[in-house]
């Protein structure tokens, strides 16, 4: 029995050695170390910290990247690149923090308002060798040059010099075969009927200006007139929107507007008429006979289609009124109404100006926008040219009727689209109370009639420029702006390009009828009131807006 007793403790006893024999043994094992993980902790562009995109920025930026771990020394330059569309930039690169942070900045100054990329692959390595955990990407947009590009000239010189150049636009850039004004810069044979109006009136400006001589500027107005009768297509009297300008044949603007735009026939007939009325010597009768046969022939009241108190924007020979749109206000149509008032020969009712431009009082607006009241129109009050194409011709100024007073009109939404922009809402880059103005233009993604429910950073010279009359020290400083600052962007040819987008860095190439006749026709208003005088004069125009029951100043 005590046998047996010291048997099982020689047991238990050799059994505990073996237990701890097997723990020592599982000690003495060493621990697969854990993986690292390899991240960037924080980016900094001269101070600013884990931005996506900076604007603004200096000629010589220092960015900081800070890391998890240390770096691998070796072909950090290899995994690190500073890039625009067109380069590669050179870059000088200091590791710290203990080879866990880089310094980097260009080797030499940027070129002013440019866009640059910075990237880090994830081929970048630790010290351990461990990769990046991903790709680092970072848009970076140096500043505006604030050195004057021109030297400076007195307000009065500088907006001589602005109509100048952009009347080149149809002076020297017109159609040689009918001297009607191309659409842009690139349409070739292509005219436009709406900007030729716009360009007759630029002509008159021109003559007052001393840019051309009387006689020249009536020869080319006699050569657009004749063209215009003997050449061009008309259906009922109106033109199309685009013409041939060789051939005076119809270019489809699209499939089904292939025939009788009426709204840019009233843009035509706004400059003719306001010719007709300047040029008033015996020797100018036959000029005056030619316009009044091109403006007696548009069969206004048949755009009505079939006599509907409403006018209609397009007809077609070959798809009739499928186009069907009925032309219904707030909107740059007023001038349509009031020459279809004003016709001798066609003309409409009043109710077809109330039920279908003023749609019996639906297009009033009257909410406040930055405390600005908007008599007419959406909210915020559309683009800007809805206060210019109409008012080249009619004065806004004491013009009234049951709906607004159209000098307030004018003259708050510019305000408002004036406020907009200095508010900046959405944030783009370089909008201020020197850089506004929303409008149809051209855009980086196409074209498109900018404006506060439409913003895509996206500023039009023309809209700030055109509302000269209303908001002239607002304008003025945008003009400035403009020339001085950023002429070497924008300043061409014909005045300024279409338009500009700081935020992506963008800048139009192209020049465009309908935004270069505005520039011209209402800074002369500003300066004179040159056009709205003459316009006014014409005897068809009071009959026409008594026909509307509007009041007038004339």
């Amino acid at each position: 029995m005590l046998k047996k007793k010291i048997n099982l403790l020689n047991l238990l006893f050799l059994g505990m050695v073996w237990l701890v024999s097997c723990k020592k043994t599982e000690q003495a094992e060493p621990l697969p170390e854990p993986v690292e993980s390899f991240y960037y902790k924080q980016i900094s562009v001269n101070g600013e910290n884990n931005q996506l995109t900076y604007t603004n920025i200096n000629q010589k930026p220092q960015i900081k990247v800070s890391f998890s771990a240390p770096l691998q020394a070796q072909q950090i330059s290899n995994f690190i690149s500073l890039s625009s569309p067109n380069e590669n930039i050179p870059l000088t690169i200091t590791l710290a923090n203990h080879d866990s942070s880089l310094v980097i900045s260009p080797a030499a100054p940027l070129p002013y308002l440019s866009k640059y990329t910075f990237s880090i692959l994830p081929a970048l390595k630790s010290a351990k060798g461990t990769p990046l955990n991903t790709t680092v990407l970072v848009s970076l947009f140096t500043a505006i040059d604030s050195t004057d590009k021109f030297a400076r000239i007195p307000d009065e010189e500088l907006l001589t010099l602005v109509q100048k150049q952009t009347f080149a636009y149809f002076w020297d850039f017109a159609h040689p075969e009918s001297g009607m004004a191309r659409e842009r810069n690139t349409s070739g044979d292509i005219v436009t009927s709406g900007g030729t109006g716009f360009g007759i009136m630029s002509i008159l400006v021109a003559i007052e200006r001393g840019f051309i001589t009387r006689e020249q500027g009536k020869a080319r107005i006699e050569k657009i007139t004749e063209f215009l009768r003997n050449k061009a297509d008309k259906y009922h009297g109106a033109f199309p929107h685009w013409l041939n300008g060789g051939t005076g044949k119809t270019i489809p603007f699209s499939q089904k507007d292939d025939g009788a735009d009426l709204v840019e026939t009233s843009f035509l007939m706004e400059g003719l008429l306001t010719a007709r009325q300047y040029f008033n010597q015996p020797e100018d009768a036959s000029l005056k006979t030619g316009i009044t046969a091109l403006w007696e022939a548009v069969e206004w009241d048949w755009f009505t289609k079939n006599k509907e108190n409403v006018l209609y924007w397009h007809w077609s020979p070959n798809y009739g009124w499928d186009m069907n749109h009925a032309i219904r206000g707030w909107n740059e149509c007023l001038i349509t109404y009031v020459l279809a008032a004003s016709s001798p020969t066609h003309p409409i009712s009043y109710e077809v100006y109330n039920q279908g431009f003023a749609r019996n009082g639906s297009m009033k607006n009257g909410n406040s926008y930055y405390n600005y009241k908007l008599p007419l129109g959406g909210a915020y009050g559309g683009p800007l040219f809805f206060e210019h194409y109409s008012f080249l011709g009619l004065d806004p100024r004491g013009l009234s009727d049951a709906y607004a007073d159209f000098g307030e009109q004018v003259v708050n939404h510019s305000k408002i689209n004036y406020q907009y922009c200095v508010t900046n809402p959405k944030s783009y880059n370089g909008y201020s109370k020197d850089c506004w103005g929303l409008t149809a233009s051209d855009s980086n993604n196409g074209y498109a009639a900018h404006e506060p429910n439409n913003d895509l950073g996206v500023i039009s010279p023309t809209a700030a420029l055109s509302s000269m009359p209303y908001t002239p020290e607002e304008s003025m400083r945008a003009l400035r702006f403009f020339y001085y600052k950023m002429g070497d962007k924008l300043w061409g040819r014909y005045g300024f390009k279409d338009a500009f987008n700081l935020t992506s860095i963008w800048f139009a190439e192209s020049f465009l009828a309908i935004d270069q006749g505005p520039v011209i026709v209402m800074i002369e208003n500003h300066r004179s009131q040159l056009l709205w005088k003459h316009f006014m004069a014409v005897p068809e125009v009071k009959t026409g807006l008594k026909n509307l029951n509007f009041k007038s100043a004339y």
